[in-house]
């Protein structure tokens, strides 16, 4: 049974146990959605997300591109490589760096 998070996403087909997991288990999601890519997936239940943005100069009156890095956490349900694009949404603090949560994978690479 998939818990409804109040975010119009495909839910995964996998089911886990997991009291982390905002489908099936107990957390809450609120705040931000942030997309992006994953870039590092070598820690237990840990990716690292990259996202680009365009970040304003003043003094030229146009905008450059930035990136930033975000922590979050990968349920069991969900199936996440690196390259992957996904959908993150804000939660509580898991831990120190971690405060954001897989809920979606948008595309798989091609290779």
């Amino acid at each position: 049974m998939t818990r409804n998070i109040g975010i119009s996403i495909v839910p995964p087909k996998r089911t886990c146990e997991e009291e982390l997991c905002p489908f099936h288990g107990k957390l809450p999601i609120r705040g931000k959605l942030i997309f992006g890519t994953a870039v590092s997936c070598k820690a237990n239940k840990m990716s690292v997300i990259s996202r680009e943005y365009p970040r304003p100069v003043q003094k030229y009156k146009r905008y450059e591109r930035s990136s930033s890095k975000v922590h979050a956490f990968v349920p069991a349900c969900v199936d996440v490589q690196e390259g992957d694009e996904v959908k993150i949404a804000e939660c509580r603090p898991i831990s120190k760096t971690v405060s954001f949560v897989i809920v979606e994978v948008i595309t798989k690479p091609v290779i």
